[in-house]
């Protein structure tokens, strides 16, 4: 799919970004292009994959005229630039308004101009049902990209939503390392809180599944088992062997008890694709008289969340850990 082609992603050098390389380096792919505003992290990314085929762009998604060199050629964009920490979106909404939602607009139009000829944008469990800023702005990122689907077609723009993606920038897994290796206690905000766990890869393999198979508007969704916080640390503290304690410090600002991947709405539409839902876009327009005239005969009232999913055990909680590739440098002092 991609030999010969010109990749962009947005937000390149984080967690999706490097996983993403990962995968590609061993393609014949002509050239991976990374936008982001860290110049630090794309020199890090540089020196550690030396290779010729990487190009690196300064540019803030927040910025239009700041994308257009990187646009330039492309063939494909994935869209993962993103405001992603619930906390500190909290306090600033409107910071993630200007990243996650309009600078989603200025991807968009700007690959619209260029001609490139597919965009997947990168969305989270969060926007399912949203009671925080970061959620509710990338549920308007969604509303975003299926707005731009619908009102043209030469660029095929679709989305994938997933949920918490282990051991990523900023997730709580190397936290509760780093805290056994201070000898500290692990905190958990709530023992009975659940998440979605999925690994980088399967990130991966998710937004390549929807490259390969999305229509315009198109929303994709990976059937992903779950845990409980508390089970999912004391898997960390059984790998580490570690005696510490674990503290509840209470649910954070914004945080969901349970996170949704399809609302009941989505999930009436939803076609199941075995390992996958696909939610297909809304293709009515603004005329509504055919829809109240003849209504809707669907009867389906459940929706997809963390809490009716698969829930897997302390064991296999354990087994997904141990196969991380960003956890193998931190699993080494603790194996034999």
């Amino acid at each position: 799919m991609f030999k010969d082609k010109i990749l962009l992603i947005t937000g390149g050098t984080g967690s999706f970004g490097n996983a993403l390389i990962r995968r590609f380096i061993k393609e014949d792919i002509k050239e991976i292009r990374i936008l982001s505003r860290d110049e630090k992290k794309q020199d890090d990314m540089r020196k550690k994959y030396n290779d010729h085929r990487l190009k690196f762009y300064i540019g803030d998604v927040r910025d239009r005229s700041s994308l257009t060199a990187a646009m330039r050629g492309t063939d494909y964009i994935f869209h993962a630039a993103a405001l992603k920490q619930v906390p500190s979106c909290e306090f600033f909404p409107i910071e993630a308004v200007k990243t996650n939602i309009l600078g989603t607009d200025n991807v968009l139009e700007e690959a619209i101009i260029h001609n490139v000829k597919k965009v997947v944008c990168l969305s989270t469990d969060k926007a399912a049902y949203p009671i925080n800023a970061m959620g509710i702005s990338k549920a308007m990122m969604e509303k975003t990209f299926i707005a731009k689907a619908r009102s043209q077609s030469d660029t095929v723009i679709c989305g994938t939503r997933y949920g918490n993606v282990m051991a990523s920038r900023g997730s709580v897994i190397p936290l509760f390392f780093e805290q056994i290796e201070n000898n500290e206690s692990i905190t958990i905000t709530n023992p009975k809180m659940t998440r979605f766990l999925m690994s980088l890869d399967e990130a991966v393999d998710l937004v390549l599944f929807a490259f390969e198979h999305g229509e315009p508007g198109d929303l994709f969704v990976q059937k992903s088992p779950a845990s409980t916080i508390e089970d999912l640390a004391q898997a960390v503290l059984e790998i580490a062997d570690a005696k510490v304690d674990i503290k509840i410090i209470g649910t954070r600002h914004g945080e969901k008890v349970n996170e949704t991947l399809l609302t009941k709405e989505e999930y009436v539409k939803a076609e199941d694709l075995g390992n996958y839902y696909k939610v297909p876009m809304d293709s009515r327009d603004l005329n509504y008289g055919a829809y109240f005239e003849e209504g809707s005969q669907h009867h389906k009232y459940d929706e997809y969340n963390s809490d009716n999913t698969e829930r897997l055990t302390v064991s296999e909680i354990k087994e997904k850990l141990y196969d991380l590739y960003e956890l193998q440098e931190t699993l080494v002092k603790y194996k034999g």
